[in-house]
Order: C-alpha cells, then structure tokens, then sequence
C-alpha cells in the first residue's frame, strides 16, 4: 500500500518557480512525494523543511543533509523555522486535508469505509478525539460543528439525536454513529452525507480552520518577496479561506480603501483555478476535489 499518493505533483512544484539555491517548505510532508519532487529540483545549497505532526509520517523522512523534517503542526511555522535559524523563505507547499495512509488504516478512524473507534486525530497524542466530540459536546456545540464543518441543513435534528441516544449509552465507535444517525443516511445518499459528517467531526478534532489561518497569516510573514505560495484544498471551506486571503490579506470583511478606491493587494494570483486532469483522476480517485492555487508575495 502506497502511503500517499501525490496530488497535482507537479503542478504544485512548478509553481514554486524551485531556485536551486533557495529555502523551501513543505508544511504536510505525509508520504513525502512534493518533498523529494522539491529535493530532486534543489542544488547543493538549496534547503528543504518540511512539518507534520503525524508520527506515521517520521517513517518517510529523506535521508539528505539538505533536508529537516520537523513533527509539529505547521500552525507553528514561524516559530520552528526562527528556532533552525530560518526566517524568511522562497516558497511554501501545502497539501491540505488527509492522507491516503490516514484514510486507509482504519484504526485511526477517519473513512467511513471502516468500524473503527472514533479517533480522527492526525496528532495522535492529541487532547480531542472524535469521540470527545460525539459524547462530550453540548447539542449546540455539535450542531455548530456539523453546520459550519459539515454544511449539513439537518445539524440541529442530528445533534439532539446524538445527545439522546449518548443518554443511554456513549457512542464508541462508527458503526455505532452510523446506527444513532441512522435516519438521516437514506440509502441514495448516505455516503455523501457521511462524508460531511465525517469533514466535520474531523475539522474540529484537528482544529483545522483555524490552523489554515494561522499558518496563512504566518506565511505573509515568512516568504520572501517574490516568494511563492503553493496550496492544494479539497472542500470548498478550506479554498474560500485560500482563495480569499491570496486576493486580500483578509478571511472575511472588506480591506481598508484609499481615496481612490484602491488597497493593498498581499499576493499576485501567478495561475488560475488548477484542478486534476481526468487521467489523474482516473488513477488517483482522491484528487478529484482537489484545488491548486498559486500565489507570488508581492
């Protein structure tokens, strides 16, 4: 089983524009695909470090001087990067959402293809696990969570159900999710709405909206000018946050405009919207809602 397989591999490396001599982040090493493809493209004086606080990951480390690997959440980018003595950069990769190897072992429960005790940490020496969420949450917290993460109309009619059914007896593991949530899962349907209720239980787990930002945030500060962004998303939470802090500095609300109208702009768009193309799809099936999108601090 391969550990992961590369979305949009070279697409998202092209548009670092890799100087052979430059400094470069993969901030979602996993299996280390977009790493060694940077690697392959750095000259002797080139540098490469790469974040993931998955311990799976450690097993994939490049064994390259010109290469750290740092097991840690990329939410606290520019804090590792100051302590190796780095503070700027060329560019930053990211690979956001899960892994192939996340999703395929099935103890670490986050694919709803598996029974598996509700985990869904990427962390595994995280504080909140999915079951925290299910059984520990208020009804409101849960129907927050399912309505922003999940985008689920139901959320409010889904968290009272949970919060009854725990009543009675906690709910350990998927299988015994499915079944409390049973009426919500038409046969037609159920996999997709799974899936959101999966996206949702997880991005909370992991925090990860908020670690977008913070490391969105961090890396206006850390590039270089004429340094380069590379994020791949997959759901349209994560690419409306990507999309909206490369056009302005900003997740939501309208920048500050001068007399004529005008702001400052953080980042020029370097390409358009990138997605798979269906070869890739077709060999990969988890790339197909991905989203590439490139930016040059400015």
């Amino acid at each position: 089983m391969e550990y992961h397989n590369p979305v949009l591999l070279k697409e998202t490396v092209d548009g670092l524009n890799i100087h052979p001599d430059g400094v470069y982040v993969d901030v979602t090493f996993g299996g280390g695909g977009h790493s060694r493809e940077i690697m392959s493209r750095l000259g002797e004086n080139g540098k490469l470090f790469a974040f993931d606080q998955d311990l799976d990951a450690l097993k994939n480390a490049i064994d390259d001087e010109r290469f750290t690997l740092i097991n840690e959440n990329f939410r606290f980018i520019k804090r590792f990067l100051r302590f190796h003595g780095i503070k700027q950069v060329d560019g930053i990769l990211a690979d956001l959402g899960v892994s192939s190897h996340q999703f395929d072992v099935a103890e670490r429960g986050f694919s709803t293809r598996f029974d598996a005790e509700l985990d869904m940490r990427m962390n595994q020496k995280g504080d909140i696990s999915a079951y925290h969420v299910v059984n520990e949450y208020d009804e409101q917290d849960i129907a927050r969570v399912l309505f922003d993460y999940g985008e689920l109309k139901n959320a409010r009619a889904m968290a009272n159900v949970i919060v009854t059914a725990r009543k009675d007896k906690e709910i350990r593991n998927s299988d015994e999710l499915k079944k409390v949530l049973a009426k919500f899962l038409p046969g037609h349907k159920s996999n997709k709405i799974l899936a959101q209720i999966y996206q949702a239980i997880r991005i909370e787990v992991n925090q990860e909206m908020d670690v977008l930002k913070e490391f969105l945030e961090q890396s206006l500060e850390i590039l270089k000018p004429g340094g380069r962004l590379s994020v791949i998303s997959y759901h349209s939470l994560e690419d409306r946050l990507v999309k909206r802090f490369v056009k302005n500095g900003m997740f939501e609300g309208e920048p500050e405009r001068d007399f004529f109208g005008n702001f400052e702009v953080p980042f020029k768009t370097i390409e358009k919207l990138i997605v798979p193309s269906e070869e890739e799809i077709a060999i990969n099936n988890r790339a197909r809602s991905a989203k590439l999108r490139v930016a040059e601090k400015i």
